[in-house]
């Protein structure tokens, strides 16, 4: 097997799981595969390829759900995320590999220990409290690929239940991507690694859906937590070693 479909299996693997998990608890395709993508294909081509991955299965999510989805109350989200995606689009084309590698490892291991911890903050409650999800959001879905803790967070501390939550974040997810990847070039893939990542994004929503009525809601999120916090701890790993 030639070297250009070894990675590219690897790349297919990795987006499955990703994909498998986001339609199996709603979220966590960037908290899963960024750290792995970003680990075999580097900080930009990696960040730029989960931007993809995050927006294609959310809006095969989005697709069964729109209509539960909240306008009102995801415009300050939105439009706080367009605002600051330009710096984090920047800030992931300029800074040092190293850099970027620690910064990305730091940030999904943050971000899901506030997660997992529940935290509550008083500040991301009501509209203040959407627009500044959605500034932190948007900043880090751009630079590092993984905007959706920061509107997890604000779910937790809006008061949000589970039905409520994942339309909405699958709604945000496929538009914030969209801005981030409009400011930047698209992925630059072999051809392998375009039919295995695509193919993998198919059967990942096809599988994580006949999950779902298999698994708990409590376990499904734990589970993706959990590989999160390895992929993160990798990744900052990684770049601590290389400064």
């Amino acid at each position: 097997m030639s070297d250009a479909w070894s990675l590219a299996l690897i790349i297919g693997a990795i987006v499955l799981l990703g994909a498998t998990v986001q339609r199996l608890s709603g979220m966590g395709f960037a908290l899963v595969a960024a750290p792995g993508l970003v680990l075999l294909l580097g900080p930009a081509q990696g960040v730029v390829l989960c931007n993809a991955g995050t927006c294609v299965i959310s809006a095969i999510g989005l697709a069964t759900s729109w209509r539960r989805v909240r306008p009102a109350t995801m415009v300050p989200l939105v439009v706080a995320a367009a605002c600051t995606v330009p710096l984090g689009a920047w800030m992931a084309a300029h800074l040092p590999e190293p850099w970027l590698l620690t910064g990305i490892g730091a940030a999904v291991c943050a971000a899901v220990v506030l997660v997992m911890r529940g935290v509550r903050v008083p500040a991301l409650r009501a509209r203040r409290g959407a627009v500044a999800a959605g500034a932190a959001s948007g900043f880090m879905n751009s630079s590092a690929g993984v905007g959706g803790p920061a509107v997890s967070l604000y779910a937790l501390n809006a008061g949000w239940t589970v039905a409520e939550f994942v339309p909405n974040a699958q709604f945000y997810g496929v538009v914030v991507n969209v801005f981030s990847l409009a400011a930047k070039s698209p992925p630059h893939l072999t051809a392998p690694a375009w039919a295995t990542t695509i193919t993998a994004l198919a059967t990942g929503a096809v599988l994580g859906r006949l999950l779902a009525a298999r698994t708990s809601e409590h376990r499904a999120k734990r589970t993706v937590q959990w590989l999160a916090l390895a992929g993160g701890t990798t990744t900052l790993t990684k770049g601590l070693w290389t400064l």
